[in-house]
């Protein structure tokens, strides 16, 4: 359990909340939170200090669907902490979102309860170009004639007495743009399988897995903005802030162009990489992120066949033109505001890099993690790509998950690599 902790804490920045000294909980009256079309949900409500109801507290509520404008909001009492409320049905497959807030002495605390609804019937509404797959085939294949040109400098500092750690660039075009990350590799003499650990959104440095190395494993953590990942937080900070801040917009109406052309195919170079290395078994390569880094994980298996296996929690970018048809898309949340308009050519490029058209052509084995009460990545959004996968999957729901994670859900993420790669 140490190590599948470890793994997550290294590779993963969405912490769970910290508890509060009030707690507003919520829960939908079926145990499993799903329900069918139709069907008549009602939330239950308790709000507790110490573990005690608190007495005659004041609750202020909203009814919406996943990420919707609220179709209902009042007010109620509760007299001994706890209480309900009717929130009626949905007539289509979604999710109905249940938030509610108390205040005690003057300060404000908030819960929230998702029923789903014949979620596993939720399909996409992003267009799938025809033209889709020669799109990427030829960007593949204008990669492929760019030699790797690895550049490895060992990081003495944070080498283990079984781990080797390097930071490494790998070219992935002709002007010479670079994808950077962390290898950490088994110093021992053997093959192994090799994992590709691919990064949630922002702009960070990485330390690299060498938890990973050391339970036998090739591990490559990169980064996606074409900087190197060991620099001082500063220079985050102030990219961040200024020459790639909202980098997911970046050229989007340009389908040639957009910022996650680069990304997508620095995903492949490494890919590119650690085959190359004669350390790999030459059989498991796998792919594991979160948020962004779900997306990616996604992506890396609809682009690249030498792909065995991944694992993806919470994957953002997928069904991003929700929000065109009334539901929820997924982040970044394009098209939700008005000044956030679906130009022609805007519509035209997010076919190309959408997460559900990389999902429709997934064909190895995934280990998928989500939960309903996620407002970054939707659970409409990640259930629109999960179910056109046809290849082998498996999911573990959360119901009450937000935008992070538990130690149960690492354990069993990392439990899932293992076996894919015969560990």
């Amino acid at each position: 359990m140490v190590c599948a902790v470890m793994f997550w804490a290294v590779n993963h920045s969405a912490a769970q909340p910290a508890q509060q000294l009030v707690r507003v909980q919520v829960a939908p009256q079926n145990t499993d939170w799903t329900y069918s079309q139709g069907e008549q949900v009602r939330f239950d409500i308790t709000v507790v200090k110490n573990n005690i109801p608190l007495q005659d507290v004041e609750i202020r509520y909203e009814l919406s669907r996943d990420m919707m404008e609220p179709y209902e909001e009042g007010t109620l009492s509760l007299k001994n902490g706890t209480g309900g409320i009717d929130a009626g049905t949905l007539d289509t497959p979604g999710f109905l979102r249940c938030r509610v807030w108390a205040k005690y002495n003057g300060k404000e605390y908030g819960g929230m309860a998702t029923a789903a609804f014949d979620a596993e019937r939720i399909t996409p509404t992003v267009n799938d170009p025809e033209d889709f797959d020669r799109f990427w085939s030829d960007a593949k294949a204008q990669l492929s004639r760019v030699p790797v040109d690895p550049v490895l400098t060992l990081m003495p500092e944070r080498c283990t007495s079984t781990v080797d750690v390097y930071q490494v660039s790998l070219r992935t075009s002709g002007h010479n743009t670079r994808v950077y990350g962390i290898l950490c590799m088994p110093k021992a003499p053997g093959q192994y399988p090799a994992i590709l650990r691919v990064p949630g959104a922002g702009i960070r440095p990485y330390n690299g897995d060498v938890h990973g190395a050391e339970n036998g494993f090739i591990t490559l953590q990169i980064g996606i903005h074409g900087i190197p990942v060991d620099l001082p937080q500063g220079v985050y900070n102030d990219l961040d802030r200024g020459a790639l801040n909202s980098y997911p917009w970046i050229k989007l109406d340009d389908k040639d162009n957009y910022y996650y052309k680069r990304v997508y195919l620095g995903c492949v170079r490494a890919v590119d990489y650690l085959c190359s290395l004669p350390q790999w078994d030459g059989e498991n390569l796998l792919v594991e992120g979160g948020s962004q880094g779900g997306a990616l994980s996604i992506v890396t298996a609809g682009l690249d066949e030498r792909v065995t296996g991944i694992a993806a929690a919470y994957p953002a970018l997928c069904d991003l033109t929700g929000y065109l048809n009334g539901r929820a898309g997924g982040w970044p949340h394009m098209f939700r505001h008005e000044g956030d308009p679906a130009t022609p050519q805007r519509l035209e490029t997010v076919g190309y890099y959408d997460v559900v058209n990389f999902a429709r052509r997934v064909r190895v084995p995934g280990f998928y993690t989500l939960g309903y009460n996620d407002m970054v990545c939707p659970p409409t959004s990640m259930f629109a790509a999960y179910n056109v996968i046809e290849a082998p999957k498996e999911i573990m729901i959360v119901e009450e998950l937000g935008h992070y994670t538990y130690p149960e859900i690492w354990e069993a993420t990392w439990n899932w690599l293992r076996r894919a790669a015969g560990k």
